[in-house]
């Protein structure tokens, strides 16, 4: 048997003990990941900025969750994965909104999921303690 068949038959082998090779045809399985942060419930009006087909442009959307490392939200514009925007976010606990920089990760429909991308450690902090107000809240 020649190196490369047996390397093929060790694989299959491999696979067949472990059982994660998926079958002909068989659609392929779900990837499963954890958060970072624990994510929490907050319900708030948030304004995005962003740069498209040459001009900045606005939208407004309400947030949905929130963690120490991104926010979902709900949006009246049209964003695609990868953009980078601009969040302003007025959270509770603090008397001005908070700006950061954010990559969109995800799209569904209407829904955004944003990670932010530059927090200084004022901003840091902020979201760390809304987190934990958050937290004891639920």
């Amino acid at each position: 048997m020649s190196t490369e068949k047996k390397a093929k038959a060790a694989a299959a082998s491999a696979d067949a003990a472990s059982g994660t090779r998926a079958s002909a045809g068989a659609p392929p399985a779900k990837v499963s990941y954890t958060r970072r942060f624990p994510r929490f419930v907050i319900d708030m009006r948030l304004q995005v900025k962003m740069f498209q087909a040459g001009e900045f442009r606005t939208c407004w959307g309400r947030s949905t969750e929130m963690g120490q490392d991104g926010i979902g939200a709900t949006l009246t514009g049209s964003l695609e994965p990868g953009e980078i925007v601009t969040l302003d976010i007025p959270l509770p606990l603090t008397p001005y909104p908070i700006k950061v920089r954010a990559i969109v990760r995800y799209r569904q429909g209407l829904r955004y999921g944003f990670e932010f991308l530059t927090l200084n450690d004022s901003q840091r902090d902020t979201i760390q303690r809304v987190c934990q107000y958050l937290a004891s809240q639920g």
